[in-house]
Protein backbone atom coordinates (compact mmCIF):
# COMPACT_ATOMS: atom_id res chain seq x y z
CA UNK A 1 0.00 0.00 0.00
CA UNK A 2 1.61 3.48 -0.85
CA UNK A 3 1.86 6.37 1.91
CA UNK A 4 -1.21 7.93 3.00
CA UNK A 5 -1.84 11.17 1.67
CA UNK A 6 -3.49 13.19 4.43
CA UNK A 7 -4.75 12.31 8.48
CA UNK A 8 -5.74 8.68 8.61
CA UNK A 9 -7.09 8.61 4.92
CA UNK A 10 -4.86 7.16 2.08
CA UNK A 11 -5.51 6.36 -1.59
CA UNK A 12 -2.81 5.20 -3.82
CA UNK A 13 -2.35 5.87 -6.98
CA UNK A 14 -2.77 3.46 -10.38
CA UNK A 15 -5.73 1.35 -11.85
CA UNK A 16 -8.20 -1.34 -11.04
CA UNK A 17 -11.29 -3.20 -11.86
CA UNK A 18 -13.97 -1.70 -14.11
CA UNK A 19 -14.00 -0.62 -17.51
CA UNK A 20 -15.88 2.15 -19.34
CA UNK A 21 -18.76 1.37 -21.60
CA UNK A 22 -18.88 2.81 -25.65
CA UNK A 23 -18.68 6.26 -24.49
CA UNK A 24 -15.15 7.98 -24.47
CA UNK A 25 -14.84 9.58 -20.83
CA UNK A 26 -13.50 12.70 -21.95
CA UNK A 27 -16.31 13.64 -24.56
CA UNK A 28 -18.49 13.04 -21.97
CA UNK A 29 -16.87 15.32 -18.94
CA UNK A 30 -16.42 18.33 -21.64
CA UNK A 31 -19.39 18.41 -23.96
CA UNK A 32 -22.52 17.87 -20.94
CA UNK A 33 -23.56 19.31 -17.99
CA UNK A 34 -26.34 18.51 -15.01
CA UNK A 35 -27.97 20.40 -12.88
CA UNK A 36 -28.41 19.88 -9.37
CA UNK A 37 -32.12 18.13 -9.58
CA UNK A 38 -30.60 15.62 -12.10
CA UNK A 39 -27.35 14.82 -10.28
CA UNK A 40 -29.12 14.10 -7.24
CA UNK A 41 -31.70 12.22 -9.46
CA UNK A 42 -28.66 10.16 -10.57
CA UNK A 43 -26.94 9.36 -7.50
CA UNK A 44 -29.96 9.04 -4.87
CA UNK A 45 -28.74 12.00 -2.93
CA UNK A 46 -31.35 14.92 -1.87
CA UNK A 47 -31.10 18.35 -3.26
CA UNK A 48 -30.35 19.36 0.72
CA UNK A 49 -27.23 16.86 0.44
CA UNK A 50 -26.00 18.42 -2.89
CA UNK A 51 -26.44 22.18 -2.08
CA UNK A 52 -24.23 21.48 1.35
CA UNK A 53 -21.63 19.38 -0.42
CA UNK A 54 -21.10 22.06 -2.08
CA UNK A 55 -21.43 25.04 0.23
CA UNK A 56 -18.96 23.43 2.01
CA UNK A 57 -16.69 22.39 -0.42
CA UNK A 58 -16.82 19.03 -0.17
CA UNK A 59 -17.66 18.37 -3.91
CA UNK A 60 -18.11 21.80 -5.94
CA UNK A 61 -19.70 21.61 -9.88
CA UNK A 62 -16.58 21.92 -12.30
CA UNK A 63 -18.36 23.44 -14.91
CA UNK A 64 -20.29 26.33 -12.94
CA UNK A 65 -20.82 27.09 -9.58
CA UNK A 66 -24.10 29.37 -8.33
CA UNK A 67 -23.67 32.73 -7.95
CA UNK A 68 -26.17 33.97 -5.91
CA UNK A 69 -29.93 33.22 -6.43
CA UNK A 70 -31.62 32.04 -9.11
CA UNK A 71 -28.38 30.61 -11.04
CA UNK A 72 -28.20 27.01 -11.47
CA UNK A 73 -25.10 24.52 -10.77
CA UNK A 74 -23.88 22.80 -12.98
CA UNK A 75 -22.14 19.67 -12.44
CA UNK A 76 -19.75 17.40 -15.00
CA UNK A 77 -20.64 13.55 -15.43
CA UNK A 78 -17.05 12.86 -13.65
CA UNK A 79 -18.51 15.26 -10.55
CA UNK A 80 -22.09 13.43 -10.46
CA UNK A 81 -19.43 9.90 -10.17
CA UNK A 82 -17.61 12.31 -7.57
CA UNK A 83 -20.71 12.21 -5.61
CA UNK A 84 -22.38 9.11 -6.19
CA UNK A 85 -18.79 7.89 -4.69
CA UNK A 86 -19.01 9.95 -2.03
CA UNK A 87 -23.11 9.21 -0.70
CA UNK A 88 -21.53 5.48 -1.08
CA UNK A 89 -18.39 6.54 1.87
CA UNK A 90 -20.96 8.21 4.21
CA UNK A 91 -23.11 5.51 3.88
CA UNK A 92 -20.60 3.20 5.07
CA UNK A 93 -19.70 5.30 7.74
CA UNK A 94 -16.20 6.83 6.29
CA UNK A 95 -15.25 9.31 8.45
CA UNK A 96 -15.90 13.10 6.48
CA UNK A 97 -12.13 14.19 6.43
CA UNK A 98 -11.11 11.02 4.85
CA UNK A 99 -13.60 11.08 2.43
CA UNK A 100 -12.46 15.06 1.64
CA UNK A 101 -9.17 13.45 1.21
CA UNK A 102 -10.40 10.75 -1.34
CA UNK A 103 -12.41 13.48 -2.95
CA UNK A 104 -9.07 15.25 -3.48
CA UNK A 105 -7.62 12.37 -5.17
CA UNK A 106 -10.99 11.49 -7.51
CA UNK A 107 -10.76 15.02 -8.80
CA UNK A 108 -7.25 15.12 -9.61
CA UNK A 109 -7.75 11.90 -11.27
CA UNK A 110 -8.36 11.67 -15.30
CA UNK A 111 -11.70 10.26 -16.10
CA UNK A 112 -9.96 7.45 -17.89
CA UNK A 113 -8.15 6.61 -14.76
CA UNK A 114 -11.12 7.19 -12.34
CA UNK A 115 -12.98 4.31 -14.73
CA UNK A 116 -10.95 2.05 -13.65
CA UNK A 117 -9.97 3.08 -10.21
CA UNK A 118 -11.03 0.68 -7.26
CA UNK A 119 -11.38 1.61 -3.47
CA UNK A 120 -11.43 -0.49 -1.08
CA UNK A 121 -12.15 1.34 2.89
CA UNK A 122 -11.49 -0.82 6.27
CA UNK A 123 -14.41 2.12 7.39
CA UNK A 124 -11.88 4.44 8.09
CA UNK A 125 -9.10 4.88 5.63
CA UNK A 126 -9.28 4.89 1.59
CA UNK A 127 -7.39 3.08 -0.51
CA UNK A 128 -6.60 2.60 -4.04
CA UNK A 129 -5.65 -0.68 -4.66
CA UNK A 130 -3.49 -0.72 -7.54
CA UNK A 131 -3.33 -4.85 -7.69
CA UNK A 132 -4.38 -8.11 -6.46
CA UNK A 133 -1.64 -8.28 -3.83
CA UNK A 134 -2.72 -5.60 -2.10
CA UNK A 135 -6.43 -6.31 -1.83
CA UNK A 136 -5.08 -9.65 -0.15
CA UNK A 137 -2.96 -7.35 2.23
CA UNK A 138 -6.33 -5.25 3.42
CA UNK A 139 -8.07 -8.93 3.70
CA UNK A 140 -5.63 -10.15 6.14
CA UNK A 141 -5.75 -7.24 8.41
CA UNK A 142 -8.37 -9.13 10.00
CA UNK A 143 -10.91 -6.26 9.45
CA UNK A 144 -14.03 -5.61 7.42
CA UNK A 145 -13.67 -3.89 4.45
CA UNK A 146 -15.65 -3.08 1.22
CA UNK A 147 -15.21 -2.21 -1.96
CA UNK A 148 -16.32 0.41 -4.40
CA UNK A 149 -15.53 -0.52 -8.09
CA UNK A 150 -15.43 2.89 -9.75
CA UNK A 151 -16.33 1.72 -13.51
CA UNK A 152 -19.13 -0.12 -11.93
CA UNK A 153 -20.70 3.30 -10.39
CA UNK A 154 -19.10 4.94 -13.69
CA UNK A 155 -21.47 2.62 -15.65
CA UNK A 156 -24.55 3.39 -13.36
CA UNK A 157 -24.21 6.60 -13.27
CA UNK A 158 -24.18 6.43 -17.34
CA UNK A 159 -27.13 4.52 -17.42
CA UNK A 160 -28.89 6.90 -14.70
CA UNK A 161 -28.30 9.81 -16.66
CA UNK A 162 -28.99 8.34 -19.73
CA UNK A 163 -33.00 8.85 -18.93
CA UNK A 164 -32.46 12.37 -17.76
CA UNK A 165 -31.70 16.08 -19.27
CA UNK A 166 -28.06 17.41 -19.81
CA UNK A 167 -27.09 20.12 -20.93
CA UNK A 168 -24.67 21.58 -23.47
CA UNK A 169 -21.49 23.34 -21.93
CA UNK A 170 -21.15 25.03 -25.08
CA UNK A 171 -24.99 26.25 -25.83
CA UNK A 172 -27.14 25.40 -22.81
CA UNK A 173 -29.56 23.47 -24.94
CA UNK A 174 -31.25 21.13 -22.65
CA UNK A 175 -30.60 17.74 -23.76
CA UNK A 176 -33.38 15.23 -23.20
CA UNK A 177 -32.98 11.92 -21.59
CA UNK A 178 -34.21 8.65 -23.34
CA UNK A 179 -37.09 9.16 -21.01
CA UNK A 180 -40.15 9.08 -23.37
CA UNK A 181 -42.79 10.67 -20.73
CA UNK A 182 -41.18 13.87 -20.59
CA UNK A 183 -42.71 15.82 -23.48
CA UNK A 184 -42.42 19.38 -21.72
CA UNK A 185 -38.73 19.46 -22.41
CA UNK A 186 -39.03 17.93 -26.05
CA UNK A 187 -41.34 21.43 -26.68
CA UNK A 188 -38.94 23.40 -24.92
CA UNK A 189 -36.35 21.84 -27.38
CA UNK A 190 -38.53 22.53 -30.33
CA UNK A 191 -39.91 26.27 -29.34
CA UNK A 192 -35.98 27.27 -28.95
Amino acid sequence: MRAALARNAAVASGGGSGEVSGQEPEATVESVGYRGPTACAATGITYRQLDYWARTGLVEPSIRPAYGSGTQRLYSFKDVVVLKIVKRLLDTGVALQNIRTAVQHLRSTSPAELARMTLMSDGATVYECTSPDEVVDLLQGGQGIFGIAVGVVWRDVESGLSQLHGERVDTGETLVGHNPGDELARRRNRAV
